[in-house]
């Protein structure tokens, strides 16, 4: 493992029960990037990023963590590990002062004191300092979630989906203070069901029922997808558009056929075969090539993975 390799581990597994919920994962991270997990509900991304951290010991597989054996050294990597759950877990009976003054006790931090007003400091509490913890919108509770999961000064962030049900303001400010973490070196693993965050990680993973299915940059992920993409409408308003997504989704080259507002895109693998389906309609609809975007990825991988269960 190099100096700047934070994580290299090779076929992790995961059994519970009778139930393989992750199957020989793969994975190497480097210090400082933003490794962002995709996937339906239940397809093992957390479980992945848990043994990932140490935080969760594999059945099978083997690798490192910061250094440490993910198997044999867990409990050494936990301590450099900071943890934000999709729901929030502080106590909501204490004051946003009294939850981080807490958690600097539980960590035994030196200097408690200093490190709980440079927390509250650098994420912009201090207006909410002494405010109840369970009254704060949605978008503060995440900030202070994130500055409690960071108040040690973990090398590793874990964070499963942490902007569930926060608004888009929220998220972007929670994004910024993530992207300056990962510039000091901090590395973070994040699971996430929106595009738009998916494409401010620096790499992706995108796994399905315990497999990782594709990794790699957004571009990359897009790229090797070689699906093409057409937006097609009527014209004006959405009549017909119901009617012509059912028509088309049968027809050869067409893997996928997704509403977008008044329009539809339609995507396939088989150009040829695509554009020779599109023909009967060119002359009933207004039909534009576009850039394929990730979450025509994500649906289509989505789409494969199901099919692979069957």
């Amino acid at each position: 493992m190099t100096e700047d390799t934070i994580i290299d581990v090779q076929g992790l597994t995961k059994v519970f029960g009778k139930k393989t919920v992750v199957n020989g994962l793969d994975m190497r991270i480097r210090r400082g990037e933003i490794f962002g997990f995709l996937g339906p509900n239940g397809s093992g991304k957390t479980t992945s990023i848990r043994m990932l951290c140490g935080l969760l010991k594999p059945d099978g597989g083997s690798g490192t963590c910061l250094g440490y054996d993910v198997v044999k050294e867990s409990a050494l990597i936990k301590p450099h590990v900071g943890y934000m759950t999709q729901k929030f877990s502080l106590y909501e009976d204490l004051t946003v002062r009294e939850n981080i003054e807490f958690t600097a006790r539980v960590f035994g931090l030196k200097d408690a004191s200093k490190k709980v007003d440079e927390c509250i400091e650098r994420m912009g509490l201090g207006p909410f300092a002494k405010q109840l913890a369970g009254s704060l919108s949605g978008g503060w509770k995440q900030r202070l979630s994130l500055g409690v999961s960071t108040l040690h000064s973990p090398r590793l962030l874990l964070l499963d989906e942490p902007t569930a049900g926060v608004d888009p303001g929220a998220r972007r400010d929670f994004w910024d203070q993530v992207h300056l973490l990962a510039s000091q070196g901090v590395t973070a693993l994040i699971s996430t069901h929106y595009m738009d965050e998916a494409e401010r990680c620096h790499r992706l993973a995108y796994i399905a029922y315990g497999k990782l299915l594709a990794s790699g940059t957004a571009d990359a992920m897009i790229r090797d997808s070689a699906l093409a993409t057409w937006k097609v409408s009527p014209g004006g308003g959405s009549e017909g558009l119901h009617a012509l997504s059912e028509e088309m989704k049968p027809l050869a080259g067409v893997d996928q056929v997704v509403a977008f507002g008044n329009t539809l895109h339609v995507s396939g693998r088989d150009h040829e075969a695509l554009e020779r389906s599109i023909g009967p309609y060119r002359d009933t609809y207004d039909w534009r090539q576009i850039d394929t975007s990730l979450e025509e990825v994500f649906i289509d991988l989505m789409q494969q993975s199901r099919g692979a269960l069957k």
